[in-house]
């Protein structure tokens, strides 16, 4: 097998996103790769049309971005892997993001259901939109089936 040089992982604040985030800083370390740790945020379309009285300022939301990446990074102990991890957040849909950040990684994860409203999915809409789209081999880690049954349909 070739030595990888870098993978990606897909990060939403998700039990989901955080196991998929183990198991990249752990292929990391048995191949001597680096990890990008992406995070996608972007304004949700209700805030637009919602008659607030208050501005919408997409720097909160960023902000809030910015604090689930950190906090699913320490909470995986991602400073004390052994491993190169580099914090991405940017700003756009969250499977557009990810095959974009996955240019010429040598894999990409995700876990198989986020924080999506289609609980009844068996995969959610970003790893199956990543699965078809990816430029390179995805790995799609499974949700366990004692969460899913306790999922309401």
């Amino acid at each position: 097998m070739s030595k990888m040089h870098m993978i990606v992982v897909g990060l939403d604040g998700s039990e989901a996103s955080a196991k998929a985030l183990r198991f990249a800083l752990e292929e990391a370390r048995s191949h001597g790769a680096e990890v990008k740790a992406v995070k996608a945020w972007n304004v949700p379309p209700l805030a637009y049309g919602a008659a607030w009285s208050v501005p919408i300022d997409p720097d909160d939301y960023a902000k809030i971005a910015q604090t689930e990446l950190d906090k699913s990074l320490a909470d995986a102990g991602a400073a004390n892997s052994g491993v190169t991890v580099t914090p991405v957040l940017r700003e756009g849909q969250p499977a557009h993001i990810l095959c974009a950040e996955a240019r010429g990684a040598d894999l990409l994860v995700v876990g198989s259901r986020g924080l999506g409203g289609f609980r009844g999915l068996l995969l959610g809409s970003v790893s199956q939109q990543c699965a078809n789209h990816a430029p390179c081999p995805v790995v799609i880690i499974p949700h366990d089936r004692a969460e899913a049954a306790e999922e309401p349909q």
